[in-house]
C-alpha cells in the first residue's frame, strides 16, 4: 500500500479556504507542504526567522485580509509561548500546522520535553488542540481547524503525529 500524500492533502484544504500567507521555519517534516505552497501562485509563503515571527505575520494579514497559517515544528512552539498572548487579547485566526517531534521512536533526546509539552503549552495559551494520529485523517482535521480558527476567529493547532510524518534515525541524520 502506497503512502497517502498528506502534504498534498494539506495544501488542498489550506487552499479551499483562501489562504494567501504561509508563515513557516524550514523543516524538514513540513518540507513537501513548503514546497507545494512556494509553488502556488495564489500562496504567498514566507520563511520566518523564529516561530513567534509567524503570530505577528498572523495578525498583520488578518488586519490586512488575508487569511494565514503557520507551520512549524512541535520543538518551536516553546518559542510562542508569549506572543500567544495576543491571541487572547486580540482574538484573530491562528491556525496551526505543527510536525510532532519527541515522541515514541525519537532518536533525539532535546526533543522530548517540548515535544510532550506542546499540546498543554498551547492549552494554556487558549489555542485549541486537534491531533492527527493517523494519515488517513489529516484531511477532515485540518478542514475543520481552519474552519474553526476562521469562523471563530481563534488559534487553533493541528499536531500531526511523529508516526504520520516519519520516525528518523540518528544513522539517517549522521549520513546528511
Amino acid at each position: 500500500m502506497q503512502p497517502r500524500d498528506w502534504p498534498g492533502e494539506i495544501h488542498r484544504e489550506l487552499a479551499a479556504a483562501g489562504v494567501g500567507i504561509v508563515g513557516f521555519v524550514p523543516d524538514a517534516g513540513h518540507k513537501r507542504l513548503i514546497e507545494l505552497c512556494q509553488a502556488d501562485r495564489k500562496m504567498r509563503a514566507v520563511v520566518l526567522t523564529t516561530e513567534e515571527e509567524g503570530i505577528g505575520l498572523a495578525a498583520g494579514a488578518w488586519l490586512g485580509g488575508e487569511k494565514s497559517v503557520l507551520l512549524m515544528q512541535s520543538s518551536g512552539v516553546g518559542n510562542t509561548i508569549n506572543v500567544l498572548g495576543l491571541l487572547k487579547t486580540c482574538g484573530f485566526p491562528l491556525p496551526m500546522i505543527v510536525t510532532m517531534r519527541g515522541q515514541p521512536g525519537e532518536f533525539n533526546s532535546w526533543q522530548v520535553p517540548m515535544g510532550e509539552a506542546t499540546p498543554a503549552v498551547f492549552e494554556a495559551m487558549g489555542v485549541d488542540v486537534m491531533t492527527v494520529l493517523d494519515e488517513k485523517d489529516v484531511s477532515s482535521i485540518v478542514k475543520a481547524a481552519l474552519e474553526k480558527s476562521f469562523s471563530e476567529e481563534r488559534g487553533v493547532a493541528v499536531l500531526i503525529a511523529q508516526r504520520v510524518i516519519g520516525i528518523k534515525s540518528f544513522q539517517e541524520q549522521s549520513a546528511k
